[in-house]
């Protein structure tokens, strides 16, 4: 029952409430110094590489190429085929074993550096800041009124974002398709669909990363931000700021004395938060944001010189060196723990043994099935055959052949077709019968008897694979 005295109840204002908060847009301050031009280094190796390998040469063929219409993936002088993902398996191995070392001893190294979304999102900033201006331009452009300079500025923009994410999508699709025939197609108008539909996605996908979403990647897709923290300790050289030092901030004259103030090294600036890429304060701390990029560590030593002060507030430093005031020889000492060591001996070990089985691989491989259909049968003169199916896959970028011998019983030998030709990288299946001759079947007990199958080159030497089989004599 509604209190004597009480007012109305109040219309239905019912609505729509977002529970999402749109994030705002980061504006990242461009920065220079040691770091920003390791990692614009970094930048240009990696795009040389992915945009300049495809167009190598080598033995008149793409020097890498997945050709997946073989399918056959050429590495250089290394020709690999699916019997050999193993190989592939033991790449994504030691990847993350890189990972997880390198993580361990200085946090988000790949993430800040290496990282294809921040590579890209790099080279689109650097766009970015050529048609609008840096940080305060590209502001002030955004809240202005659309106008011709505005339309210019942002269409010259994302023209160039999208001509690079279109020669990035055709450069990806040219790993897979020999590039050369690629742009005689292209300069035809004459792409078949999967290739042209390959292109569009991943130049779609380059365009809506790197120059959307950017950071929200990084914050909320990206896997790594998240199980980064089981790998790191407080040993780990992450960028660090020094709140013993940098505490209380505060501004200040650039000559006063800051002690005299009751003041630390930090002028509270907010540089460091405005060349942040992912908008962080790092000042808050390490946090799951943070790509390790260091620009923030650039621009407070900036800042740092202008003020005569000594440089590293922001710095690469681990956990306890700043918590406990550790020397740069104490800090490195702690680097070699136990979980350090344990990643560097798994990483050596993988290493060591994919470089072991690439270089004791057999340039020849034999795959011998029996044939199921008839088991035994007799041939003339009352000798015993067997067929068997024999599938070889040459390894290598040169015509082969090669002849197969049989061992284990007694009088064994390989009918008509002992001797096998294979092409450059053919994986060719042939049929192959073993007799054993009258004589010699009549002093062996029917049934299964065990064989082995060689296979060498044919102007001799040694086996180069081996393959066991049976052989059975009908009762």
């Amino acid at each position: 029952m509604k209190p004597a005295g009480a007012s109305a109840a109040p219309a239905d204002d019912a609505g729509w409430v977002s529970l999402y908060e749109r994030p705002d847009k980061i504006y990242p301050r461009s920065v220079s110094g040691r770091f920003t031009r390791l990692r614009w280094a970094t930048v240009w190796l990696t795009q040389a590489v992915f945009y300049g390998v495809p167009w190598l040469r080598w033995n008149g063929r793409q020097a890498v190429l997945f050709d997946l219409d073989t399918p056959r993936f050429f590495v250089f002088g290394l020709v690999l085929q699916p019997h050999d993902l193993v190989f592939l398996a033991a790449l994504l191995v030691i990847a993350a074993m890189t990972l997880f070392f390198f993580t361990a001893v200085a946090g988000r190294l790949w993430c800040g550096y290496a990282c294809p979304q921040t590579v890209y999102t790099e080279i689109f900033l650097w766009i970015e800041r050529h048609t609008e201006g840096d940080r305060s331009a590209r502001i002030r452009l955004d809240a202005a009124p659309w106008s011709p300079d505005k339309l210019l500025r942002k269409g010259g923009k994302h023209l160039l974002w999208m001509l690079l994410s279109l020669y990035t999508g055709f450069t990806f699709v040219g790993y897979f398709i020999a590039i050369r025939e690629l742009a005689g197609q292209a300069a035809a108008l004459a792409l078949t669909p999967w290739p042209t539909f390959w292109i569009l996605f991943y130049g779609a996908a380059t365009y809506g990363n790197a120059g959307w979403m950017r950071e929200q990647i990084c914050k909320y897709m990206c896997p790594y931000a998240r199980f980064q923290s089981t790998m790191i300790d407080a040993d780990s050289l992450v960028i660090a700021y020094d709140n013993l030092r940098g505490e209380p901030r505060g501004a200040r004259a650039r000559r006063a004395d800051p002690a005299a103030l009751g003041l630390g090294s930090c002028v509270d600036c907010t540089l460091c938060v405005q060349v942040c890429p992912t908008g962080i304060d790092i000042r808050k701390g390490l946090q799951n944001e943070c790509i390790g990029c260091a620009a923030c560590i650039d621009v407070c030593d900036s800042v740092m010189d202008r003020l005569g002060y000594a440089r590293g507030l922001i710095r690469y430093a681990t956990a306890n060196a700043v918590a406990l005031g550790w020397s740069r020889a104490q800090m490195l000492q702690r680097l070699w723990r136990p979980r350090v060591l344990v990643y560097a001996a798994v990483l050596v070990a993988a290493m060591g043994t994919f470089v072991a089985a690439l270089a004791l691989r057999a340039p020849v491989a034999m795959d011998v099935v029996r044939d199921r259909g008839v088991m035994a049968r007799l041939g003339e003169g009352g000798r015993v055959e067997n067929v068997y199916r024999v599938q070889l896959r040459n390894r290598t970028e040169r015509p082969a052949r090669y002849r197969l011998l049989a061992q284990g019983l007694p009088g064994l030998d390989v009918d008509a077709g002992a001797s096998l030709e294979l092409g450059p990288g053919e994986v060719r299946p042939f049929t192959v019968r073993l007799v054993v001759s009258a004589d010699k079947a009549s002093t062996l007990a029917s049934g299964s008897h065990p064989i082995t199958l060689e296979l060498a080159a044919s102007d001799g030497g040694e086996a180069l694979a081996r393959e066991r089989s049976t052989f059975v004599l009908p009762r």
